[in-house]
């Protein structure tokens, strides 16, 4: 039986096949997307010529480190392809992610690509999302109003102990009890000020490469909008 490791990385090299040369590609945050950047790395090695920009100093250090070439992205319009992990996802393709606690620029980049594609062990599977704790970036100088709103939202918030993320802002993990409407949740989170982003994505995603047990199924988005 493969190991999630195992399942990790062939999901990463099935997604990472759709690289062809000259793309620009988005490189995810986290432990699957660390698979990713390093079979992509192995493709360079091989002669395949790309670019990437990325949506972390951890996964720019690991692409640098692999001879993949990385431009800034505060100078890019456009990317030809992401692929990132996820913490859970659905037939619908609605995600979330940030256990990494890159989620805003992973939904920057996201936003920029043409197409993007989250790979995943079987585990992240899940009927409908809503299991995984929601992370929220959060600009510091709003932690105390942020907090008591999520609060009242009864979304349980903790602050995520002793982490910043590279913009130098703080994540709030928040595990909501019913999250039957997530596009709803996603509206209101994004409304509220102090909040600079969150963990769901539910137009972001086109497709998963999702492996169990070492056999990859591939789920394409089929235009859901509920």
């Amino acid at each position: 039986m493969a190991s999630i490791d195992d399942d990790k990385k062939a999901a990463a090299v099935a997604a990472v096949a759709e690289v062809r040369d000259g793309m620009l590609v988005g490189l995810g945050t986290g432990s699957t997307a660390a698979f990713a950047i390093q079979a992509l790395g192995e493709r360079v090695a091989e002669g395949l010529q790309m670019h990437a920009v990325v949506t972390s100093e951890a996964s720019g250090k690991l692409a640098r480190e692999l001879g993949i070439e990385i431009l800034d992205f505060a100078t890019i319009a456009h990317v030809d392809l992401t692929i990132d992990g996820a913490d859970e996802i659905d037939s619908r393709c609605f995600a979330i992610k940030g256990a990494g606690g890159a989620m805003l620029r992973e939904k920057i980049v996201a936003a920029a690509s043409a197409r993007m594609v989250v790979i995943a062990d079987g585990s992240k599977r899940v009927d409908r999302i809503g299991a995984a704790k929601l992370p929220v970036e959060v600009l510091p100088f709003a932690i105390a109003y942020v907090m008591r709103v999520l609060t009242d939202m009864k979304a349980a918030p903790t602050i995520r102990d002793n982490y910043r993320t590279d913009q130098g802002n703080l994540v709030i993990d928040c595990h909501f009890a019913n999250l039957d409407d997530p596009r709803a949740t996603a509206a209101t989170l994004a409304a509220i000020p102090g909040i600079l982003g969150h963990g769901l994505f539910l137009d972001e995603v086109d497709a998963a490469y999702i492996a169990t047990n070492g056999v990859v199924t591939r789920l394409e988005r089929m235009g859901a909008s509920d």
